[in-house]
């Protein structure tokens, strides 16, 4: 069978290759994709006062999802006995999917019951924007089985006019219930759905039932129903068919989706109306509609009782064009580090004019970063921010333009640097489960504070040995802008022997390696859910003020010892020079967590069910365990990648799937979510593109019982009947697709355009008028340096901003008109008149 995957490989390099398309005349852009992409980013910050048990315990153990729809794409960590629990979780992820609500749920996690929803927010897609880039409190509102909702149904429904057999005319109400799509889980699995059709008016309620579909959330119900609308004497076969508005304004249709319970009660999903007056200008009507929450009479519920959850949100939707539109601000945004002043730099002026830096660091990082420029414009804009330091002992400490972008930079290239020096100790401590609480008033029952304080310095000691050995492992673009970070911090204080590496240890160890320890979930180096002793473990490590009280137990030569081994590892980190080699290099640690796999069927006996093991890539091959750290079951060579795709949902009647397509059989895999199948289907693609013999095309259903169920080939040698997805080319180990982070600088030029004009005239004011400042006024917050410098720079980014703006506009247009009210793309919100 191994032969097979190669087969259609050759076959498929003798088919026309499905991503070659004849190069478009410029300006052309509505013959090529345009790729419409969200993302997510924000913080869960804090609830507060929220219901307490009724019981003497009056105390919850807390947590919160983040749901698209029904659908949970993120949860926090527990936060034990507290009515206002601190969860200060930051997060960040694409998403791949359309949705109608974003919602907050904050839980009481229960041991033997399922955990209990205690309340919601609840944010329409269309209300993200009001909400971007501040932290707002909300209050939570009560969470009902029959408010919860998602999806939207394909209906359509005629008049027609019947003869009975007396001659008099009777008119028949048709409903066409054709299909839904996008219908939530039930408990983790695809729902055994059903609609009821009813036709309600003043005196009436007819009602009528589908069949139940099994195991799907997009059922193809395909049934009619008819209802007696109007049975009038007064009605002919000689007048043209009309309908009686009198009769027509009273009644609607009522569409209510259910999930079969066969032995439980059955779960509402939602429900659509449409007012019958849909037809009084026409004979039918067809259109998609979203499903909407049931009018139950919640009203009555005091909502301010339950508490509220403060959240800071920024939600983005980025046209991205083709990449030779993105050629001019690209160019000058690169050109950043060389400007003089860095001040009148198109990079430094998007952080001046953004409202949140964070907004601008990201994306600025990223491109600089691809294209080798990060570390010169790092070190001129920490070189300006040092100007306005005055105490060596503050240096680096504030949130400014050069600190967010040495953080960013940290995270992107720091990953598999923490992940091979922080990960076995932060396993070691999370398996151990030795208590390291020396607070004599939290110490538990049995608990000893002179063993536990002995814990505490074994990790203590044991993470600062492990980190002072590691600068080998130190990424290159680290030690270069920790070097530059010594040599302009002595320039700045040249009387200070010390300041050298108190600029490198600030970021080094506060910003990276003590974030990654207190929050080794944001990293990737634990699951998301670790135990509340873990945390606060963490927590205990990296409190400075607990380790100098340490250094201060130990004699003054371990002292010393331990202050050597800490300047050689800044000298060694922060040094140009040539770092030996291993002679291999090790494999890059990219991606790892749980999902659900189908068994291959690669002996006779085995049946091909689905397990839930624990999956690892890494840039050599990818692995799926029983457990983690356990030994690898089987291994996928990332040399014998095909292709990696989604898979139907109609093959295993199971969403988020996805296929690894090899040189054995495929590996047909089940993600948690529709966030994580993305994120796993990204990163294989990536780290397989330029594999030999990648299939152009493949399968997007399944082989089972003899023929592929997309296109009933029987021989599972035959060519896939479906191109490929083309990658986005982009760096593999740093995950960076340039033309997606210009649009959002292009993005955030236009959000900004009023304080750029600010800044602008401002440039032109401060040429004209010479004399000292008197006064603040509109530019006194604005840097700015060399005002003719700046000037030019804003005239240049104003005039590439407007010709984006035509083929942004171009596009925005096409997509309205095509996107017709009540398709499926853009389906109908509520009742139509």
């Amino acid at each position: 069978m191994a032969a097979a995957a190669p087969a259609a490989a050759r076959a498929s390099s003798e088919a026309p290759a499905a991503s070659a398309t004849a190069e478009p005349e410029a300006g052309d852009e509505d013959s090529r994709e345009v790729r419409v992409l969200q993302s997510l980013r924000g913080k869960i910050c804090e609830a507060k006062n929220l219901l307490p048990y009724l019981g003497p315990n009056k105390m919850r153990d807390c947590f919160c999802t983040i749901n698209l729809d029904q659908e949970e794409v993120y949860r926090t960590q527990v936060v034990e006995k507290s009515l206002s629990p601190f969860f200060s979780e930051e997060f960040y992820f694409e998403i791949p999917r359309t949705f109608q609500y974003l919602s907050f749920y904050v839980y009481d996690k229960n041991v033997l019951q399922r955990d209990l929803r205690i309340g919601k927010v609840a944010i329409k897609k269309e209300d993200l924007c009001n909400h971007s880039g501040k932290e707002t409190w909300f209050s939570l509102q009560p969470v009902d089985s029959n408010s919860e909702v998602q999806g939207k149904v394909h209906l359509e429904l005629k008049l027609n006019e019947l003869i009975t057999e007396n001659g008099t005319v009777c008119q028949q109400l048709v409903v066409h219930i054709k299909a839904c799509h996008g219908l939530p889980l039930i408990n983790g699995q695809s729902c055994d759905p059903y609609a009821t059709v009813s036709l309600v008016g003043p005196s009436r309620n007819d009602q009528k039932k589908t069949k139940v579909k099994k195991k799907t959330s997009n059922p193809q119900f395909n049934e009619i129903f008819y209802f007696e609308v109007t049975r009038s004497s007064s009605y002919t076969r000689k007048s043209q068919f009309q309908v009686e508005e009198e009769d027509i304004e009273k009644l609607e249709i009522r569409i209510d989706l259910w999930n079969n319970g066969n032995l439980v009660q059955d779960v509402f999903l939602g429900e659509i109306k449409v007012p019958v007056n849909v037809l009084r200008n026409d004979s039918s009507h067809q259109a998609w509609y979203l499903l909407q929450p049931r009018d139950n009479g919640n009203k009555s519920s005091k909502t301010d009782d339950l508490g509220s959850l403060r959240l800071n949100i920024c939600y983005t939707e980025d046209y991205v064009l083709p990449s030779e539109y993105y050629g001019p601000l690209k160019t000058l945004l690169l050109k950043s580090p060389d400007v003089q002043p860095i001040s009148a730099s198109a990079a430094y002026i998007l952080g001046e004019i953004c409202r949140d830096k964070n907004d601008a660091v990201l994306p600025l990082v990223r491109l600089l970063l691809h294209h080798d420029k990060l570390v010169p414009f790092a070190t001129a804009v920490a070189e300006l921010d040092l100007k306005d330091t005055q105490d060596a002992n503050t240096i680096f400490r504030g949130n400014s333009l050069a600190t967010r972008c040495l953080d960013e930079m940290m995270k992107i290239v720091g990953g598999h640097y923490l992940k091979v020096t922080l990960k076995p100790i932060l396993d070691e401590i999370c398996e151990s489960s030795k208590s390291c609480e020396i607070d004599p008033i939290k110490l538990k029952e049995g608990d000893n504070v002179e063993n536990n304080k002995e814990n505490l310095r074994y990790y203590v000691d044991k993470l600062f040995s492990t980190i002072v050995k590691s600068s080998m492992s130190c990424p290159t673009v680290m030690c270069d802008i920790f070097y530059s970070l010594r040599q302009i911090a002595t320039q700045r204080f040249p009387n200070d022997p010390h300041v050298q590496y108190s600029a490198v240890s600030s970021f080094v160890f506060l910003r990276f390696f003590a974030v990654a320890v207190v929050s080794p979930h944001t990293f990737h180096l634990r699951p998301h859910h670790p135990v509340t002793n873990f945390t606060w473990t963490c927590f205990l490590i990296t409190d400075t003020e607990i380790y100098s009280t340490f250094l201060l137990a130990i004699s003054v030569f371990e002292m010393r010892l331990k202050i050597l081994f800490f300047i050689i590892f800044l000298d060694e980190i922060s040094s140009t020079e040539t770092k030996e080699s291993s002679g291999t290099s090790e494999p890059v640690h990219l991606k790892e967590g749980e999902m659900y796999k189908r068994a291959q069927g690669r002996t006779r006996i085995g049946k091909k069910n689905f397990k839930k093991r624990w999956f690892c890539l890494t840039s050599r091959e990818l692995t799926y365990h029983k457990q983690p750290g356990k030994d690898a079951i089987y291994t996928i060579p990332v040399k014998n990648i095909l292709a990696v795709e989604k898979l139907e949902e109609s093959s295993f009647n199971k969403k988020n799937m996805f296929q690894v397509i090899h040189t054995e059989k495929p590996l047909y895999v089940q993600a948690n979510n529709c966030v994580e199948a993305n994120e796993w289907i990204d990163v294989l693609c990536r780290v397989s593109r330029c594999n030999q013999n990648r299939l152009s095309f493949y399968h997007p259903s399944a082989y089972i019982n003899g023929n592929w169920l997309c296109c009933q080939e029987t021989s599972e040698n035959t060519l896939g009947c479906k191109p490929c997805t083309a990658g986005v080319p982009a760096d593999i180990q740093i995950d960076i697709d340039e033309d997606r982070e210009t649009e959002r600088i292009y993005s955030l030029f236009t959000l900004s355009l009023l304080k750029l004009q600010k800044m602008e005239e401002a440039c032109g004011t401060i040429a004209v008028y010479q004399g000292p400042q008197k006064e603040p006024d509109d530019y006194s917050n604005f840097v700015i340096e060399d005002s003719v410098t700046t000037f030019k720079t804003i005239q240049q980014i104003k005039s590439i901003i407007e010709k984006l703006d035509e083929p942004h506009e171009k596009y925005r247009k096409k997509r309205s008109s095509s996107a017709k009210y009540g398709s499926k793309e853009n389906p109908i919100v509520g009742k139509t008149s």
